[in-house]
């Protein structure tokens, strides 16, 4: 199983691709986490046409066979333990995993329409290139937590 990334974004901060880089490198191979940036189109005409237009390219990278989860504040909360759940049922259902992380005016609608399920982070309101850190260190420790590794001590 492989879990991808398709995130909005082709300029993030250094410490965003290190902090994602950190956790990517810790997965091991059989459970590997991959980002995918989608370039945000010019913010010129209506906030609609370019949400529409980066949730088109978007939709191009998911693959068919893909489990698909996007990622927003109206998805369903999950603990550490909970994302340990989800990912051991992932497992048991073969394929890859596809997270969406929306740019500043979140997904669209025919993205979310192809989510098989949406999940939140947190109720706090998130800048999406720090959604990709916490996702990543989420999916480590959801790893670690199915593993029996240490890094969880909950």
């Amino acid at each position: 199983m492989k879990f991808r990334v398709l995130s909005v974004g082709t300029k993030a901060p250094v410490w965003v691709r290190d902090g994602f880089d950190t956790y990517a490198k810790r997965m091991p191979r059989e459970t590997s986490l991959e980002l995918i940036e989608i370039a945000a189109p010019k913010h010129r005409g209506a906030t609609e046409q370019f949400v529409h237009t980066e949730g088109t390219k978007m939709l191009a990278q998911i693959d068919a066979g893909d489990w698909v989860v996007a990622l927003e504040d109206s998805g369903a909360q999950v603990n550490s333990a909970a994302l340990a759940d989800k990912l051991r049922g992932w497992k048991m259902r073969g394929g890859n995993v596809t997270f969406l992380i929306g740019g500043s005016d979140g997904l669209s609608a025919a993205v979310i329409d192809r989510a098989n399920e949406r999940l939140s982070l947190s109720t706090l309101t998130l800048p999406h290139y720090l959604v990709r850190v916490v996702l990543a260190e989420a999916l480590y420790r959801a790893w670690s937590i199915d593993a029996g590794h240490p890094y969880h001590r909950a």
